[in-house]
């Protein structure tokens, strides 16, 4: 296969990139360290991970997501491009499919931006998919077809 087809896992506390035909290959911390004059990225992930709270004054470590959502759509967009380019490398030839898990409660304006922040960050093309439905299909649960959760007998 000569496009890249990449599943991410935005957390609020870490970060799973996984590429079909690969598995996971990275997990890491959703902290990005950025300076704050001109709010250029400083770290990433773990890195950026060890530097919270022992930051100089001039650099600012902090976690772009709160409960699931994007609280800061730049923090974000370089958090994306930072996995994007790590799994896909620097010289992207052809950009990757990417298909991001967002909160199943998320607004239409939240979707969006995650989707925005995505292309923006170096994908192809983007597709969202709630948490849920991407933890079922994980789970080999089959999702195209009705089931009943007490093993087909009907309440009482």
């Amino acid at each position: 296969m000569l496009n890249k087809r990449i599943a991410i896992d935005l957390g609020t506390a870490n970060t799973v990139v996984y590429v079909a035909g690969q598995g996971i290959v990275l997990n890491e911390p959703t902290v990005v360290a950025v300076t704050i004059d001109d709010q250029r990225v400083v770290a990433v992930g773990n890195e950026a991970k060890e530097m919270l709270g022992r930051t100089p004054g001039n650099i600012t470590a902090s976690r772009p997501l709160r409960e699931g959502v994007v609280a800061d759509y730049v923090v974000t967009e370089a958090l994306l491009r930072y996995c994007i380019q790590r799994v896909a490398g620097r010289a992207m030839f052809l950009k990757p499919e990417v298909m991001i898990c967002v909160p199943a409660g998320c607004t239409q304006v939240e979707r969006r931006a995650v989707l925005d922040a995505t292309l923006s960050a170096g994908a192809r093309v983007a597709y969202l998919i709630d948490e849920p439905l991407a933890a079922a299909i994980g789970a080999k649960i089959p999702i195209a077809q009705a089931s009943c959760a007490n093993g087909g007998k009907q309440a009482r």
